[in-house]
C-alpha cells in the first residue's frame, strides 16, 4: 500500500511543504502516481526523508546533503567539518559562560567589555563606554595596556572624574597638571600608548576616537585631557631620552 504525501510527512516527522521542497531541489525522487494523479510514496521515499532529517539533526544544510549522493568520502569530509565547527562552537560557549560567571561574581554593568570585569568597579559610566569603544578600535597590545592602566587607579583619576563641566581655567589647569605625571608614567611603562594603538592607522579611526572623547566627557574634562596630553608630550620621560 502506497503512502500519500501527507502520510509520508507524518511518518517522516516533517510537513507536506517540506516534502514538496525536497522534490523541488532534487533531494527526494518523485514517486509514481496513481490513476487519479495522486502521488504514491514507498518505503524508499520514507527512508530518504528520515535520512535527510538525520543529517539535518547533525547540522548539515540541504546543499551539503545534496553533495553527498553516492560519495562516502564526501560524507566523511563533511562530518569532519561539522565536528570542527561544533568544537569551535563549544569552545566559544564555554568562553561565554566564563564571562557570564565573571559578570555575576563582580556584579558588573552590562556595558563592561570582556576581560575588564575585575577592574570595572573603578570606572565611571563614561569610562566604561570609552573602554568599550577603545576595545573595538585598539589593537591587542593596546587593549592589554589599557587593562593594566585601569588596574593601577590614581588619585588624579578621581580629580578628573569630579571635574565639573563649568570648571574655570585654573581648576582645569590644576587637574591637567595632576594628570601629567600619570601620563608620563603610562608612556614610560607602555610606550606604545604615546600614540593611539589603533588596529587601523587611519584618519577615520582617529576621528572616531576623538568624537567619543568629546561626547562622553564634559567640556572641562576634555580640555584638561588636551592640556595634559600636550604637556606630557612636551616633556618626554627618561625612557624616551635613553
Amino acid at each position: 500500500m502506497a503512502w500519500s504525501t501527507r502520510r509520508l510527512a507524518q511518518l517522516g516527522g516533517t510537513t507536506v511543504k517540506t516534502i514538496r521542497h525536497y522534490h523541488e531541489i532534487g533531494l527526494l525522487d518523485e514517486p509514481e502516481r496513481a490513476g487519479n494523479g495522486y502521488k504514491q510514496y514507498g518505503t524508499a521515499h520514507l527512508v530518504r526523508v528520515l535520512q535527510i532529517a538525520r543529517l539535518r539533526d547533525l547540522g548539515m544544510g540541504l546543499a551539503q546533503i545534496a553533495e553527498l549522493e553516492g560519495s562516502d568520502e564526501a560524507f566523511a569530509a563533511t562530518l569532519h567539518q561539522l565536528d570542527a565547527q561544533l568544537a569551535e562552537s563549544i569552545s566559544h560557549q564555554q568562553q561565554l559562560r566564563a564571562e557570564i560567571a565573571e559578570l555575576i561574581r563582580h556584579r558588573t554593568a552590562p556595558d563592561t567589555p570582556a576581560g575588564f570585569t575585575e577592574v570595572a568597579g573603578t570606572l565611571t559610566p563614561a569610562d566604561r563606554a570609552m573602554v568599550m569603544i577603545n576595545s573595538q578600535l585598539f589593537d591587542a597590545r593596546g587593549v592589554q595596556d589599557m587593562k593594566e592602566i585601569i588596574a593601577a587607579h590614581q588619585d588624579a583619576d578621581d580629580a578628573f572624574d569630579e571635574l565639573p563641566g563649568n570648571a574655570g581655567p585654573d581648576e582645569i589647569r590644576d587637574v591637567a597638571a595632576r594628570l601629567v605625571p600619570v601620563l608620563e608614567t603610562i608612556y614610560a611603562d607602555h610606550p606604545g600608548l604615546r600614540t593611539p594603538p589603533l588596529r587601523a592607522r587611519t584618519g577615520d579611526s582617529l576621528r572616531d576616537l576623538a568624537r567619543a572623547v568629546t561626547e562622553l566627557y564634559n567640556p572641562a574634562q576634555v580640555e584638561a585631557l588636551r592640556q595634559a596630553y600636550l604637556l606630557a608630550h612636551q616633556h618626554p620621560t627618561s625612557t624616551d631620552e635613553d
